[in-house]
């Protein structure tokens, strides 16, 4: 099991991460906005943090999940994504650890699968808090 990732300063509505979004107004940051949603739905442990210009979604100031958005597309990334069961192949990357599904507006996304990836990694990064 890898070491966690930390990041100082994450909270309930970080003012970074609200830039960030009013930076990308756009359908791309709303796609990244629906997601990063989902990330921090997951329990009332989820917070956030700007790291390295992402929106970072965090349990006890530990790193889970990030996105971000690129030109055409968003990231939907996770940590410890090459941990994460992923029977419908959405992970891409190849990282040691980290992996990301890309998304894209008005493309078809496994809606469920994407989800299960979300619920996942907040589960993982609990499971691995415990044993730290």
């Amino acid at each position: 099991m890898s070491r966690l990732f930390h990041l100082d300063d994450s909270r309930r509505d970080h003012p970074g991460v609200a830039a960030w979004f009013r930076s990308h107004d756009d359908a791309l940051g709303a796609l990244a906005h629906r997601w990063f949603d989902a990330l921090k739905s997951h329990g009332d442990d989820a917070f956030e943090v700007l790291h390295d210009g992402q929106p970072t979604a965090c349990v006890d100031g530990v790193a889970f999940a990030y996105v971000d958005a690129f030109t055409a597309h968003v990231n939907l990334g996770f940590f410890h994504g090459s941990d994460l069961p992923d029977p419908g192949s959405l992970l891409v990357g190849t990282g040691k650890h980290m992996r990301h599904v890309k998304l894209r507006p008005g493309d078809g996304v496994d809606e469920a699968g994407v989800r299960a990836l979300v619920a996942s990694a907040y589960l993982d990064v609990k499971r691995r808090l415990v044993s730290e």
